[in-house]
């Protein structure tokens, strides 16, 4: 290919003469212009010759497009939704009031301004990203016939019974839910009221339920998911799964969801995951299963003995299949955070946080300090290192997401915009202080209080739709907040340096050298050193700042005993470490009086390129990053000034909100 020659401003080619171009004389003859300077005319052509060529030597070759983020195949954007939300036909929210249905429940969530349960306007601040509807698929459309008063349900003495105390209302209504709840989670639902796959009233909800996922659904702009939650109870003990599918009704509905009832279904999560696979090669399509947060289940989400096969230890087989299928786990929710608890954790001053440890679901049986490793998540990733080591594969290998669990349609994690559980914690005076859960049998009890306003999930994904949302689950590029929307990046590799934090786009160098979060270490070069993380963090734009960025190690020691340390990478203001190795607090500027705080102390985002100082590249470990906000104030703060309370010493009036990183493995 013949080169081209550069030529200057003025139309000359360089290393040309001094002598310029002279002034063409230019006259119209019918609309036609010509050129009487023949050497202007020569001068002109070069000149286009010139643009010309200049173009072609800066076009890029063939796949490398001039724009850099023409052919960028990582994520660039983090969205955010709820992946657990029910409506008025799952048979505990109906029950207890909920009347707003999957399409209200839509509307909602995509940013319109709907009327709650108990008649009060309500909207979000801002629209999610990312929504489903999870109704319970045991009794779903159960509520339904028995609030109409449907000609099966009338026949059946309980189903009267039942009829007659929703009708009534107040109390009664309320005691009958807690009555079905009770009977559900021990297995006593009398016949007529088990509503599963067969039952004539069973297929229509289904339809409706994906129909409103697929009438809502705007790639793009607010991608819904259909899906249903799996609620599998042993003696009250919580071990749901939420369903939900990448596909749409085309090939969702060419099955109905798979419930715990026999024989139809099961309680035992091993069938539920052959039900999944039989789902994939019957309609090639794609499904995933995310556990509830386990700190209702009394020790059986991370037990480390089979429970459903009489105590009998996990084979390599139940490993692979479990880890395959819950590539996610529910870590935060309205029932609590299940991050960690200070007796599992007694050195991590921020373990102490929304924790419910009174007993099970429906409180039949109190919680003991042994059933606790096998209900958080910290446990739970470390128990999986252990079994690892003896059957070659981690079951409890999971990435984390948080969710709200809401009863009432409306998915509410702002503290001044908390909308509660069901129907009876929609905002009034009294609802932090009503009796949410009373067995008088074992005199176990909690009031509404507790009740935390979480979560939401965060994705990584290349679009907003559900086949690229889907996938990130599936890789595990995903984390928990306990409701801010958090930016929060993690990438592990073995050589991050300091330089890398000056990038503009430091995802670049984060997918280039390492592996993000969810995600295996790559292999350890021969005499590499220790691994190095890059994490940052971005404050809500419509929240509050940032406390500290940490990362938390677990980790097999020589002897297989499963160990765990937080480390402070990065955090605000001048402060260093004390003698204990502790950062200072950094500070709190809450006024419970507004309530309102300032973002005088913190810091709108976090950076940090940190290496293990403890690495063994003989130990199993894993590592996520934790993100934690300066106090703000809880939701029972603004109901205490929005209702002149005056609540009890014992209810907290602030909170550290909070994200947590799916984490990423290293394996010798």
């Amino acid at each position: 290919m013949r080169a081209c020659r550069r030529w200057n401003s003025a139309g000359r080619a360089q290393g040309a003469g001094s002598r310029g171009p002279s002034t063409p004389k230019e006259e119209d003859q019918k609309g036609v212009r010509s050129v009487k300077n023949p050497i202007g005319t020569l001068l002109l052509l070069g000149s286009a010759l010139a643009i010309h060529c200049s173009f072609a030597a800066d076009t890029p070759t063939a796949g490398h497009p001039y724009s850099p983020w023409a052919s960028t195949d990582f994520p660039t954007r983090v969205y955010f939704g709820d992946t657990h939300v029910h409506s008025g036909l799952s048979a505990d929210a109906g029950g207890s009031g909920t009347r707003l249905m999957p399409e209200d429940a839509y509307r909602f969530a995509r940013g319109e301004q709907v009327i709650s349960n108990s008649g009060q306007p309500v909207k979000l601040r801002r629209p999610y990203d990312f929504f489903m509807i999870t109704d319970h698929s045991d009794g779903m459309g159960l509520i339904t016939d028995i609030l109409n008063g449907a000609p099966n349900i009338l026949a059946d003495p309980a189903g009267r019974e039942y009829h007659e105390a929703f009708l009534e209302g107040g109390a009664t209504a309320q005691q009958a839910v807690m009555k079905l709840i009770a009977q559900f989670s021990q297995g006593q639902t009398p016949p007529a009221l088990i509503y599963q796959p067969g039952n004539p009233a069973y297929r229509p909800v289904w339809e409706r339920i994906m129909q409103a996922a697929e009438d809502y659904n705007d790639p793009h702009d607010f991608t819904t998911f259909i899906g249903f939650e799996w609620t599998s109870l042993v003696d009250g003990n919580n071990l749901h799964r939420n369903v939900i599918f990448r596909d749409g009704p085309a090939l969702a509905g060419q099955i109905e969801p798979y419930t715990t009832y026999p024989p139809v279904g099961s309680r035992d999560p091993r069938d539920l995951w052959r039900w999944l696979a039989t789902y994939e090669e019957k309609t090639g399509g794609r499904v995933t299963a995310i556990p509830h947060n386990g700190n209702l289940s009394n020790g059986m989400m991370f037990a480390l003995q089979d429970d459903f096969a009489e105590g009998a230890s996990y084979d390599k087989d139940y490993a692979a299949t479990r880890q395959k299928w819950e590539r996610l786990y529910e870590v935060t929710q309205l029932k609590g955070d299940g991050e960690s608890h200070p007796r599992l954790s007694p050195d991590d001053e921020f373990a102490d946080y929304e924790n419910w440890d009174w007993g099970n679901l429906d409180l039949s049986q109190a919680k003991t300090p042994r059933m606790l490793p096998g209900e958080y998540a910290r446990s739970g990733l470390k128990r999986g290192l252990e079994l690892e080591s003896s059957l070659g594969v981690n079951p409890f290998k999971f990435g984390m997401i948080g969710a709200t669990d809401t009863h009432t349609g409306l998915s509410t994690v702002d503290d001044d915009n908390f909308f509660g559980k069901f129907k009876a914690y929609e905002p009034n005076p009294g609802r932090a202080t009503h009796w949410a859960r009373n067995n008088k049998e074992t005199g176990l009890n909690y009031q509404g209080w507790v009740y935390s306003s979480a979560g939401l999930t965060a994705l990584w994904a290349t679009e907003n739709t559900r086949e690229a949302l889907f996938d990130a689950m599936l890789r595990r590029e995903a984390y928990a907040t306990t409701g801010p929307r958090i930016s929060v990046r993690f990438f592990a590799g073995w050589n991050f340096e300091d330089s890398d934090l000056l990038l503009p786009e430091r995802a670049r160098a984060g997918y280039a050298k390492g592996v993000p979060m969810g995600s295996d270490m790559k292999p350890r070069a021969e005499g590499a050193g220790a691994p190095r993380f890059l994490v940052y963090a971005l404050r809500d734009p419509d929240g509050a700042n940032l406390d500290r960025i940490q990362i938390v190690k677990g980790w097999l020691d020589a002897d297989g005993r499963s160990r765990e340390k937080v480390y402070d990478v990065a955090w605000s203001g001048g402060r260093k470490p004390g003698a204990d190795g502790k950062l200072p607090p950094v500070g709190d500027t809450v006024d419970l009086s507004i309530p309102g705080w300032t973002n005088t102390i913190g810091a709108a985002n976090l950076e940090a390129i940190w290496s293990d100082p403890a690495f063994d590249p003989e130990q199993r470990a894993f590592y996520y990053a934790r993100v934690i906000e300066i106090p703000t104030p809880r939701w029972t703060a603004y109901d205490q000034v929005k209702f002149s309370l005056d609540l009890p010493g014992n209810i907290p009036l602030k909170t550290r909100e909070r994200a947590y990183t799916s984490p990423i493995w290293y394996t010798p």
